[in-house]
C-alpha cells in the first residue's frame, strides 16, 4: 500500500496515482478541473468541531490525531475507510489536502491511520 499526501493547489503529476480530497469543505477558488480529484471522500474528514478546535495550532496536533482516530473508528467512516484502503491496494493512493501547513493536517493523520495494522474485531 503507497499512501501519500499531497496539497491539492500544488500541480497533478503522474505520480499521483488515485488522488482522494479528503477535506470536508471544498478548496477556495479551485475548479474540479484544477484540483483533478478524481474523488471526494468527505466521510473521512475531520468532524467541523474537531477541525476548529485544532485550527492547526502545533501544540495541539498530537490530541488532534488521537481525537482524529476515534472519529475515523465511527461507523459513519467505515465505508469511506473501505474505499481508501481499496484503493491504495490497486496502487499509489494521493490523499489531497487544502491546509497551509503541509505536515501537520488531516492527510497526514488519516495517512498514519491507514498505514496502522488492522486489529481483529
Amino acid at each position: 500500500m503507497t499512501v501519500q499526501v499531497k496539497r491539492v493547489y500544488n500541480r497533478p503529476a503522474a505520480s499521483d496515482g488515485r488522488r482522494v480530497l479528503v477535506d470536508r469543505l471544498w478548496p477556495r477558488g479551485l475548479s474540479k478541473e484544477r484540483a483533478a480529484v478524481d474523488e471526494w471522500l468527505r466521510e473521512v474528514a475531520p468532524s467541523t468541531e474537531l477541525r476548529q478546535w485544532f485550527a492547526h495550532d502545533p501544540e495541539k496536533w498530537a490530541e488532534f490525531k488521537r481525537r482524529y482516530r476515534e472519529e475515523l473508528a465511527e461507523p459513519a467512516a467505515a465505508e469511506a475507510l473501505t474505499r481508501l484502503r481499496d484503493l491504495a491496494a490497486g496502487g499509489t493512493l494521493t490523499l489531497l489536502f487544502a491546509a497551509r501547513n503541509e505536515t501537520m493536517n488531516d492527510a497526514v493523520a488519516l495517512a498514519e491511520y491507514l498505514e496502522l495494522p488492522a486489529t481483529p474485531g
